[in-house]
């Protein structure tokens, strides 16, 4: 073998690897999770879902949607994804079964009632992604048992209460939107926990219904670069502090109450591209446009 050219020994290699890729079986947890998801989404939404196997068996391709990786003698589900498919009815409690699953996407289906707090059972979870959809109560405070979760996306639903502080210990969470439900509280108490969310770059908890002041303990949020809080019903001044985030591109803090005057700081900061402050109660004379790098925008120009 050592006189081998360095093509057919690498070939040589990896001939093993892809026949065991090929022929070890999928974990039989997951193929019977995955086809009571099947049983519970309707034929209409999984027709393309052929075979019992949703990992492929011989000359059946994995169903779409479905990622599968091998690990050790078996193949397990690592990804999900069935969005735009017009869902309708509970949460597929089946998917909690899915104790590999890294990816799962349900976005933009009809899917309603509460989301059960065994998603905390998902500990390989790294995005999740269930905007646009009908889910009601409240975000069950057990997502913050997902220690690998990176990317949370739960914008436009009925959702309500207030916003677990214990998503704060998710130590690479990176990006949080809870935006366009009808979520109550202050970012205060979002905030409590000390040391929280060292990894959040963007924040949004825009058209909510959240209240009180912006708190300067924010400052506190070293990676934070979008800060999105339009269509509130918060109040207070804006304090100077959050001027020295020092990655903040974009600040949101349009159709709220807020009042007093935006501090000189935030015309001077290094990162900051653009600024929405129309729709509060600050004091006349406050408007940053022309040679500012902030900017105030209408609503016909907000594109994100």
């Amino acid at each position: 073998m050592a006189n081998w050219p360095p093509a057919i020994l690498l070939f040589a290699l990896l001939i093993p690897l892809l026949f065991n890729a090929v022929s070890c079986k999928t974990l039989k947890r997951d193929v019977k999770a995955l086809n009571e998801i099947k049983s519970s989404l309707g034929w209409r939404v999984v027709y393309s879902w052929v075979g019992d196997d949703p990992c492929g068996d011989g000359d059946l391709p994995p169903w779409s949607g479905v990622t599968c990786s091998v690990q050790g003698d078996y193949r397990v589900v690592t990804g999900l994804e069935v969005y735009a498919v017009s869902i309708v009815g509970p949460f597929p409690i089946a998917v909690t079964n899915l104790l590999d699953l890294q990816r799962l996407n349900l976005r933009w289906n009809k899917l309603q009632d509460v989301l059960p707090p065994e998603m905390g059972e998902l500990k390989s979870l790294t995005h999740l992604y269930l905007s646009f959809n009908s889910f009601k109560g409240e975000i069950p405070r057990e997502l913050a048992n997902l220690p690998a979760l990176r990317y949370l996306y739960l914008h436009e639903n009925r959702f309500v209460g207030r916003i677990p502080a214990e998503l704060g210990n998710l130590q690479n969470l990176r990006h949080l939107d809870v935006g366009n439900n009808h979520l109550v509280g202050t970012i205060r108490e979002l905030i409590r926990i000390e040391g929280c969310f060292p990894a959040l770059r963007n924040l949004y908890l825009n058209n909510n219904y959240l209240t009180g002041g912006i708190p300067a303990q924010l400052v506190n949020l070293r990676n934070l670069e979008i800060l999105h809080l339009s269509y509130n019903k918060m109040t207070g001044i804006i304090p100077s502090a959050l001027a020295r985030l020092p990655k903040l591109t974009y600040l949101y803090l349009d159709h709220n109450q807020f009042s007093g005057r935006i501090p000189d700081a935030f015309y001077k900061h290094s990162f900051l591209k653009e600024m929405y402050i129309e729709s509060n109660a600050f004091r006349q004379g406050v408007n940053p446009i022309g040679v500012h790098k902030v900017l105030e925008v209408s609503d016909t120009e907000f594109l994100v």
